[in-house]
C-alpha cells in the first residue's frame, strides 16, 4: 500500500509539536493540564506507531463530544464491585486516555498482590489504541488480555449478513519482553473504521474484501462508509473474526458491567467497555526462560523463505516500533483534510496553533 506521506497535501509535523498543540486544544476546551496532556499523548502515540486511524484525526470528534457532554472532563474511575482479584469499574464517560490509565494502574496493583487481576471497565469514552493498555501492563512486568466492545453506530456486518450490526470490537494481548513488549492489537473487522476514513481523506481505495456498500455489494470505495445510507465493514477471517467479535461483545460488553450492541439508542457515539485479565507471567514461566523461548520462536519464524520484495517477518508489536523510529525522525504525516479540521479547531478555541497545521500556501 502507498505510504500516506506520499499523497499530495501531506505535511509532516514533529510529534512534540503535535502533542503541545493538541494539549492546548483540550485545555482550552475545559480539560485540566494533566488530562489534556494524557489525551494528547495517547493520540499522538497512535500516529507515531503508524495507526493514524486512532490518532489526532479524532481530535475534532472528541472536541465535539465534549461540547455535547458525551464525554466528561475531569472524571476518575469508581469501583462498583471488589472481590480482591476481580474488580468492576465505572468510567463515568471520562476520557479513555485518562480512565484507561487509572484502570490499568489499579489492575497492576491488584495483580502484584494476587498474581492475577480481572478488571471490568464500563462506561468509558473512546479507549483509542487498546495496545497502549497492554503496553502499560507489560511495562510493569505483567501479561494481559483485553476484550473491548463499542457502543456506537454499528459498522460491521455479521458473517453471512448484509448490513452493519456490530462495532469493530478490538482484541488485544500483550506480554513483557525486551526491548519492547510483544503486542497483538487488532479490530475484529477487516480494518478499523478510522482506517477507512484515512483512506477516504487520502483518496485511496481499500483492499478487496474489506467493505460492502449499503446494498450489500462488495466495493473498494471508502466513500461507501462515509455516506448515508452507510455500508458495512466485514469481519476479518469471515466466521472467525465474527465469532471473536461476539466474544468481545459478551466479555467486553456484558461481563465488564457494560452492555452489548443492539438496536437501542446508544448513550454516546464513542462509549467503550473493556474486560482485562492481567497476570504475572513469572508465576508460570521464569522471565529468563520466557525470553529464550521468544528468541527461539523468532529465529524459527524468520528463517522462513521470503519473497524478493517484502517487509520481512516481524513479531507482533515490531511494526509499530519501526514506524515510530521513522516518524520520530521525519515527523508525523497529516493529509490536508485532517490538517484543515485541526486548524479549524485551533481557530475556534483561539489557541494560536492554526499555522502549525497549514502549509504556507494554504489560507489560515
Amino acid at each position: 500500500m502507498r505510504d500516506p506521506a506520499d499523497d499530495p497535501g501531506v505535511r509532516r509535523i514533529p510529534a512534540p509539536a503535535l502533542k503541545g498543540a493538541v494539549a492546548r486544544l483540550f485545555t482550552a476546551a475545559g480539560c485540566d493540564a494533566t488530562e489534556a496532556a494524557q489525551v494528547a499523548d495517547g493520540l499522538v502515540e497512535a500516529n507515531l506507531y503508524g495507526h493514524d486511524s486512532h490518532g489526532i484525526g479524532l481530535v475534532p470528534t472528541y472536541l465535539s463530544n465534549l461540547r455535547l457532554e458525551l464525554v466528561r472532563p475531569g472524571q476518575h474511575i469508581r469501583v462498583v464491585a471488589d472481590y480482591g482479584a476481580i474488580l468492576g469499574l465505572d468510567g463515568h464517560k471520562g476520557f479513555g486516555q485518562a480512565i484507561g490509565e487509572e484502570a490499568m494502574n489499579l489492575a497492576v496493583e491488584r495483580a502484584r498482590v494476587t498474581g492475577i487481576a480481572l478488571v471490568g471497565l464500563a462506561n468509558t469514552h473512546h479507549l483509542a489504541r487498546i495496545g497502549r493498555w497492554g503496553e502499560q501492563c507489560a511495562a510493569a512486568g505483567f501479561a494481559s488480555i483485553h476484550f473491548v466492545n463499542v457502543l456506537a453506530q454499528p459498522l460491521v456486518a455479521p458473517f453471512g449478513g448484509l448490513d452493519a450490526r456490530l462495532a469493530t470490537d478490538p482484541f488485544c494481548v500483550a506480554v513483557p519482553h525486551a526491548p519492547h513488549p510483544l503486542v497483538l492489537d487488532c479490530a475484529t473487522s477487516t480494518v478499523a473504521y478510522g482506517k477507512v476514513r484515512v483512506a477516504y481523506d487520502a483518496g485511496r481505495r481499500l483492499a478487496p474484501g474489506t467493505i460492502i456498500d449499503a446494498q450489500g455489494r462488495p466495493t473498494d470505495d471508502p466513500a461507501a462508509m462515509c455516506g448515508d445510507p452507510m455500508g458495512a465493514l466485514l469481519p476479518f477471517g469471515g466466521h472467525k473474526g465474527f465469532a471473536l467479535a461476539v466474544m468481545c461483545e459478551l466479555l467486553g460488553g456484558a461481563l465488564s458491567g457494560g452492555q452489548v450492541q443492539d438496536r437501542r439508542p446508544q448513550p454516546s457515539p464513542m462509549i467503550n467497555n473493556m474486560l482485562s485479565i492481567v497476570f504475572a507471567p513469572d508465576k508460570l514461566c521464569a522471565a529468563d526462560e520466557f525470553a529464550r523461548q521468544v528468541e527461539r520462536l523468532a529465529a524459527w519464524l524468520r528463517g522462513s523463505p521470503q519473497p524478493a520484495v517484502g517487509d520481512g517477518i516481524h513479531l507482533p508489536g515490531e511494526p509499530e516500533r519501526i514506524a515510530a523510529r521513522e516518524r520520530e525522525r521525519t515527523g508525523i504525516p497529516l493529509p490536508r483534510p485532517t490538517r484543515e479540521a485541526l486548524a479549524g479547531c485551533a481557530r475556534t478555541l483561539g489557541t494560536g496553533d492554526a499555522d502549525l497545521f497549514l502549509l504556507p500556501t494554504e489560507t489560515p
